[in-house]
């Protein structure tokens, strides 16, 4: 027999699940971030448990534990630790964990409604909760003519979204003909570079992407500086699909001006993606919902439910206004696909939605979080680590030597040294900063660059971070700070 026996499968899971909960419980025994050379982990596996190659014959699993521990945690980045602040969090919740053991024991294949009815309707429901949930509007809801899905990552969201705009931008001759090298889509130099991405992948070439200029004084997209290139490029004959507005970039959290980008976008049928992957999930609650303003006016919406809301990798919820409008672009029903149900129209089929045939039934782990939770605890979960962030920024205000390098944006602030030296010298400090705070093994934060200036990145959002490991990051930073300054560092050649 190739696969285990239930009772086995039992035996075996409860030693898995007290893995798992045993390295969750002692995490903080653990480095963030691993002092390991390129190489070091093929070393020790071609040395060790996978000497000679895989192996021919079955190995006890309970072995497979051991090298986990001996090799792969001392070799990981360890996005779960309390002291991660860096990029934006992930939060692999446990609750999320169980949920993910039910789908993969399920073992579902939701390509087609037909092909798992539950794994389907029970997205489809979810998906119209958090639509109401966020407040976006009853027309992203199936029930309003729009719909969800639960895409891999806001990278496919967003490229989907963009098929489905170059298809309603040729009037429906996109399937048939493909691009003829007039498209043009419209970002700013903070939009999410998988847009960039997208753009190509889809054929269009780097050429078709425009980059608006912002705001002055901000790096928000200028409603007029879009209006002006959208006119500008329909006078020379090219064809402007798509727009991206984002809520919460990732440099700095910046949001920009949905309702006034969406006016320009209207007004010459120009389709508007929302990617708001880390800070969307921020609409659940009411007193943060002002980050979504207009983008009940957009025709897709994407928010990462695996950055802040507790669920595990992967799942970005991505909501369209047309249900049609993705299945128009990506639909290829070959005989062997073909069902009565699907046939009869009264089904959705994920497939269409997508890039991919094959899907897993995602939307368990995120039913598990919200069951395991409620709206209410996924609130407090938010509001806790803008809390924490409000705090930070208060403290950095108030400290000599650093400076708030952008506003801070719900839970995430941006700071820089200001050694009253000059620009070079920020830059080194605020580097050695970065570098101290990442080698003392506690904690990691990443790093932008705000107007040509180095900045410290600090997302708070980690699912296990309190308001202690946020103040044991702060005295790290200032005590160094305080030495950087009567130490001074000399700016890199």
């Amino acid at each position: 027999m190739p696969d285990l026996d239930p009772d086995e499968f039992r035996r075996l899971g409860h030693a898995f699940v007290d893995w798992v909960a045993d390295h969750r419980a002692r995490i903080t025994d653990h480095d963030v971030q691993p002092a390991v050379e390129p190489g070091s982990v093929r070393r020790l596996l071609t040395d060790g448990a996978l000497a000679g190659g895989l192996p021919e014959t079955p190995q006890p699993l309970e072995e497979l534990l051991r090298t986990v521990d001996e090799v792969v945690v001392p070799a990981s980045t360890l996005w779960q630790h309390p002291g991660f602040f860096g990029y934006f969090p992930a939060n692999a919740s446990l609750a999320s964990l169980l949920g993910e053991l039910l789908s993969g024991g399920l073992g579902a294949q939701g390509m087609l409604w037909s092909t798992s009815p539950a794994a389907t309707e029970v997205e489809q429901v979810l998906l119209d909760g958090f639509a109401r949930a966020l407040g976006i509007g009853e027309a992203f809801t199936f029930d309003g003519g729009g719909g969800g899905s639960i895409q891999d990552s806001a990278s496919s969201a967003a490229l989907v979204a963009l098929l489905a705009a170059l298809e309603r931008a040729g009037g429906g001759a996109w399937r048939e003909s493909g691009t003829d090298g007039r498209e043009r889509v419209y970002v700013t130099a903070e939009t999410h570079s998988s847009l960039a991405k997208a753009v190509r992948v889809a054929g269009l070439g780097a050429r078709a992407l425009r980059v608006v200029e912002p705001v002055p004084g901000t790096v928000s997209m200028s409603p007029d500086a879009l209006a002006a290139a959208v006119a500008a490029d329909i006078a020379a004959g090219l064809r402007p699909v798509m727009v991206c507005a984002t809520v919460g970039t990732t440099g700095t959290g910046a949001v920009d001006p949905v309702r006034a980008v969406a006016a320009v976008a209207a007004a010459h049928d120009v389709w508007v993606h929302v990617d708001a992957a880390w800070a969307g999930v921020a609409g659940l609650c009411p007193e943060l919902r002002h980050v979504l303003d207009g983008c009940e006016l957009a025709d897709s919406f994407c928010t990462d439910a695996h950055k802040w809301l507790l669920t595990a990798f992967d799942a970005s919820l991505l909501w369209v206004r047309d249900a049609t409008a993705l299945p128009r672009a990506l639909s290829i029903t070959p005989e062997y696909l073909r069902n009565a149900a699907s046939e009869s129209g009264a089904v959705v089929d994920y497939r269409d939605w997508q890039v991919p045939l094959g899907r897993r039934f995602r939307a368990l782990k995120l039913w598990a979080v919200v069951h395991g939770l409620g709206l209410d605890g996924l609130r407090a979960h938010l509001r806790g680590h803008v809390a924490m962030a409000v705090d930070l920024a208060a403290k950095v205000r108030a400290e000599p030597g650093l400076v708030l390098a952008a506003p801070p944006s719900l839970a995430l602030v941006c700071l820089r040294a200001d050694t009253g030296r000059g620009p070079e010298a920020d830059d080194a400090a605020t580097r050695t900063l970065v570098e101290r705070v990442n080698a003392s093994g506690s904690a990691f934060v990443t790093h932008t660059v705000v107007d040509g200036r180095y900045v410290m990145r600090i997302a708070i959002g980690a699912v296990t971070t309190q308001p202690e490991h946020v103040a044991a990051l702060w005295q790290r930073i200032r005590a160094d700070s305080a030495a950087l300054r009567r130490e001074p560092v000399q700016p890199t050649a």
